[in-house]
């Protein structure tokens, strides 16, 4: 069966025959599902923690959502 790949920026699940495939020198494979993805983190340099939009922003705001009310 096919691997299931998930997008390096968002998080998103990439369907098989689709998407983007980047390799640095170093031999770091990341996988993109859209062009999106592919310009924030490669030419705009951003990281996915602190774009709103994506998965790890997501669960961060979360886990400090649950944190504040653990410390209430």
């Amino acid at each position: 069966m096919v691997d299931e790949k998930r997008c390096s920026f968002c998080g998103e699940i990439i369907e098989p025959g689709t998407g983007k495939m980047y390799v640095k020198k170093d031999g770091t494979i990341y996988n993109f599902d859209s062009n999106k993805c592919y310009k924030n983190m490669i030419v705009l340099k951003r990281v996915p923690r602190t774009t709103a939009w994506t998965d790890k922003a997501q669960a961060e705001k979360e886990a400090a959502r649950k944190a504040a009310e653990k410390k209430e």
